[in-house]
C-alpha cells in the first residue's frame, strides 16, 4: 500500500493512494487510528486494507497539500557518507569509516512532496541530497541484524536539504546546516514492506531541473539497512514512525567545481522505481 498524510480544509488527514486518487482513511477509521503514526504503531495495516478495499477515491492526488508521511516522528535519523565513493569526495585521504556518521533532523526542517523547500535568507549554499528512508514499524532495542527487517514498516524518499556553510559552524556537529526550517522534504508516501521489500536492491536518482545529478543503488551501501537498525537500536529504542534517511550518493551540488547551489525556481526530484517520485520546487524564505 501507498500511505500518505495530507491536509483537507487545513486539517490533517491520511489515506491510501492509487493510480486513481486517494481513499481517505481518516473519515473511515480515524476514530480507531487518528493518524498514520498510530496506525503504524498499533498494527493497523489490515484495517486500512479493509477500509479502502473497493472504495472510490475521495480526492485527486494533485489537489491535495501533502505532508511528510509521518508528520511528527519521534526520531528522524540521518546517515552520512554511506555510499561507496562518498568518502573519496571529501579528498582528505581518510580511511573508510568503521561506523556510520549520524545526525538528527527536526520535523520542522522537512515539508511534503509538492511543497516549496526554502532557500534561507542567510545563505546561498542550499544543496540537495536524495535519499531512501526506512520507516520503523515495530518498537525495538538491541535489535539483531537477522531480525532487523521485521522492524521495517515501509520505505519513502527524502531530499535531505543541507545549508553547506552552516554545516561548519560547530567543531563537532553539522546540526545547524541540517535543520533550517523547510529546507528538505520527505514523501510522497510510504510504500509498505509487503509491496516494497526493503532487502532490495533499490535504486536512487536525483534530478535538478530534469538533469540527473545523483544515481546509485543500495547494493553499494557501506552500512546496509539491517546494520543501521541494529546499530541505532544499540543506544536508542526505535519506535513506530521513526525514520532513518540512509545516506546520499555522490553528486551533490557542493561537489561540482564550481559548486551548483539550489536557487529559487529550481525543481528537485528524488526517485526510486519501487517507491515513486518526491518532487519539490525551491522558494525563497519569506
Amino acid at each position: 500500500m501507498r500511505l500518505l498524510s495530507y491536509l483537507v480544509n487545513g486539517e490533517p488527514h491520511y489515506g491510501v493512494a492509487d493510480d486513481d486518487g486517494v481513499v481517505d482513511l481518516t473519515v473511515r477509521i480515524g476514530a480507531e487510528f487518528p493518524d498514520l503514526k498510530s496506525l503504524i504503531a498499533r498494527d493497523g495495516l489490515a484495517s486500512a486494507r479493509r477500509a479502502s478495499a473497493g472504495q472510490r477515491p475521495d480526492h485527486a492526488l494533485d489537489e491535495l497539500t501533502l505532508l511528510p508521511p509521518v508528520p511528527a516522528p519521534e526520531k528522524l535519523w540521518c546517515i552520512g557518507v554511506n555510499y561507496k565513493d562518498r568518502n573519496a569526495e571529501y579528498k582528505d585521504n581518510s580511511d573508510l569509516p568503521k561506523y556510520p556518521s549520524l545526525f538528527v533532523r527536526n520535523p520542522s526542517s522537512v515539508v511534503g512532496s509538492g511543497q516549496g523547500i526554502e532557500k534561507p535568507k542567510v545563505s546561498d549554499q542550499l544543496d540537495y541530497e536524495g535519499e531512501l528512508v526506512i520507516v520503523i514499524g515495530k518498537q525495538g532495542r538491541h535489535i539483531a541484524r537477522e531480525d532487523a527487517f521485521s522492524h521495517i514498516f515501509g520505505m519513502t524518499l527524502c531530499n535531505e536539504g543541507s545549508v553547506r556553510d552552516w554545516l561548519h559552524h560547530g567543531k563537532f556537529n553539522v546540526t545547524q546546516g541540517k535543520n533550517f526550517d523547510r529546507s528538505g522534504s520527505i514523501g510522497p508516501w510510504i510504500v509498505t514492506s509487503d509491496e516494497c521489500d526493503p532487502r532490495g536492491p533499490h535504486d536512487i536518482i536525483t534530478r535538478v531541473n530534469g538533469e540527473v545529478r545523483q544515481q546509485d543503488s543500495t547494493e553499494r551501501l557501506m552500512f546496509p539497512f539491517d546494520f543501521l537498525i541494529s546499530y541505532l537500536s544499540t543506544f536508542a529504542t526505535l519506535k513506530p514512525g521513526d525514520m532513518i534517511a540512509t545516506g546520499t550518493p555522490t553528486g551533490a551540488g557542493a561537489r561540482f567545481d564550481p559548486p551548483r547551489w539550489l536557487k529559487p525556481g529550481d525543481v528537485v526530484e528524488v526517485e526510486s522505481s519501487r517507491i515513486g517520485v518526491l518532487r519539490n520546487s525551491v522558494v525563497m524564505e519569506q
